[in-house]
């Protein structure tokens, strides 16, 4: 399976230290070049650890076309080299790019997901304390989301 990553999710792995999970699910995992720019800014929290995770994955788009006009960049650059690469899924947390990017047919999984599809495949043995981190530090997460990835894992109050 094929991935290309946005920069708001591959951050929330960064901080909850599971940047691995993307090579232990995917066989192939892709960042684009305004993605890897945005993320690895050296004024930006996580900046080495995403800096060292994404070295080997980062491609140029091939396609000129631009939907910076309703997202950012990064986001634009994402689902292009989505289509480009014909992937499995796009890996972002963004509410407003993910509903975009469904309009035009692309499997959009979140951060929460890629948690979720780990501790179904074995990775992980619990969410709820990589949740609470993740909704600890600046990273926003939406409660009624949690509390639906966290029934899904058995793991509900």
């Amino acid at each position: 399976m094929i991935l290309v990553a946005d920069s708001s999710a591959l951050i929330a792995l960064a901080v909850i230290d599971k940047l691995e999970l993307l090579d232990d699910i995917f066989k192939e995992v892709y960042i684009p070049r305004a993605v890897f720019n945005e993320i690895c800014n050296k004024n930006k929290s996580q900046s080495e650890k995403l800096t060292a995770y994404c070295n080997d994955k980062v491609l140029d788009i091939n396609s000129n076309i631009n939907l910076n006009i309703t997202l950012g960049l990064g986001e634009s650059e994402a689902i292009m080299l989505y289509k480009e690469k014909n992937a499995d899924y796009l890996l972002c947390d963004d509410k407003k790019a993910k509903k975009f990017a469904k309009s035009f047919g692309v499997n959009a999984i979140g951060s929460l997901g890629i948690l979720l599809k780990a501790k179904e495949k074995g990775l992980i043995t619990e969410l709820k304390p990589l949740i609470e981190t993740l909704k600890s530090s600046q990273i926003y997460i939406d409660e009624k989301t949690c509390e639906f990835v966290l029934r899904m894992a058995g793991e509900a109050k």
